[in-house]
């Protein structure tokens, strides 16, 4: 296990009822800039709620909405000129990863003097931002408690990931209420994206991360149970809950300090929705068995085999059988249970034509990770989930 120091400033509120401690915003100043994405939280009345608590409380808001599912930086770009023109003084999302993300990102460029895009190539360069709040109202990212971004600059066929320790928000609100509403196919996206969090943080060369990976192996196992749960029965509660905090502690450090090694399937994922603009959780779930089979070798097979006993339940000694069930399991989890697109034809790319630039931005992005990919590598992940 190698060095880490582990500080999560996050007051996280969590339970029926908790948008009430948005009256703390007022600790933070009188001026507040709303985050929010397409306007469900005005149909689900989450929006009236707030701005209620906030104006009883002395905020005065301006509004941001729109933010997009890859949130774009020029979406960032507006709000951070909101910012500066009206002398906000916090930054409030209400919603999914990404409209957290993109407050996470506007917060920090509002105290910068340069363009918050330089802020998504180099995250070092974020020193200081705007407090940052949160409601949560989809069970997928962990942004709610963590220090990263990601954004997209489709023009450029960009996608980034970013983190500070400034954009660590101040205080989130997790009601598992409030996401009774989510549609099947972001339940679904969702689950495989927190899964994936935890894949990438479980699968390590480090040694003697028992804490860890134990850790990983019991959010896997409730994801697993709860998934299939939420998508048939939306208003249950627990299911909902158990979701929503798992979600938060698979990236939070909780599993991944001082154990981790960098991260591969997300660098690849985020080439799909760089080029495609598609849902960043399918991606993730078409590409996951793949990479897995990709990289299974006599040097990982323990890993997996590990994964197949602890996480599925599955029986035998042979481990090479184990850890095949096992990656078999998941593929089935992902596309029969949950229901999510098998292939990347199924999300609209049918060919081949920018694999080439993809897999060396993403091999780029993901050096020492878990497995070494090369370009070649990568392009033969691609193909085999197309």
């Amino acid at each position: 296990m190698y060095n880490f120091t582990y500080h999560v400033p996050t007051r996280i509120n969590f339970g029926k009822g908790a948008i009430s401690h948005l009256s703390e915003l007022a600790e933070s100043g009188s001026k507040a800039l709303l985050v929010y994405g397409g306007g469900s939280i005005k149909r689900n009345g989450i929006y009236d709620e707030a701005l209620r608590i906030l104006s009883e409380a002395g905020v005065q808001v301006t509004e941001l909405a729109g933010v997009e599912p890859n949130p774009r930086i020029q979406t960032v770009r507006r709000g951070v000129d909101l910012c500066r023109q009206c002398g906000l003084q916090m930054v409030l999302a209400i919603g999914g990863g990404s409209t957290i993300d993109a407050a996470k990102v506007i917060a920090a460029g509002a105290l910068y003097d340069g363009d918050p895009w330089d802020l998504v190539l180099d995250g070092s360069k974020a020193n200081k931002a705007l407090p940052i709040y949160s409601v949560l109202t989809l069970s997928a990212t962990g942004s709610e408690m963590d220090k990263f971004a990601v954004i997209t600059d489709m023009s450029k066929n960009e996608k980034w990931g970013t983190g500070a320790p400034c954009m660590v928000p101040t205080m989130s609100v997790l009601d598992p209420t409030y996401t009774f509403t989510v549609s099947r196919r972001q339940t679904a996206a969702g689950t495989a994206d927190m899964m994936s969090h935890t894949f990438e943080n479980y699968f390590t060369r480090e040694q003697d991360v028992d804490v860890q990976k134990e850790f990983c192996e019991g959010l896997l196992r409730t994801m697993v149970k709860y998934g299939p749960i939420a998508l048939q029965h939306p208003d249950d509660y627990a299911a909902r809950a158990n979701l929503m905090w798992a979600a938060s502690n698979a990236i939070n450090g909780l599993v991944g300090n001082g154990s981790a090694n960098a991260w591969c399937v997300h660098p690849m994922e985020h080439e799909l929705s760089a080029f495609y603009d598609i849902t960043h959780g399918e991606g993730l779930a078409i590409l996951t068995p793949a990479w897995m089979e990709h990289v299974l070798s006599v040097d990982t097979v323990a890993d997996f085999a590990r994964y197949g006993h602890r996480v599925w339940g599955i029986q035998g000694l042979d481990d090479y059988a184990v850890a095949h069930e096992a990656i078999s399991k998941t593929r089935e989890f992902f596309f029969v249970t949950m229901g999510m697109p098998a292939t990347l034809r199924e999300v609209g790319i049918t060919d081949e034509k920018n694999f080439e630039v993809m897999a060396q931005k993403a091999a780029d992005g993901c050096k020492g990770s878990y497995v070494p990919l090369t370009k070649d590598d990568i392009i033969q992940i691609f193909r085999a989930a197309l």
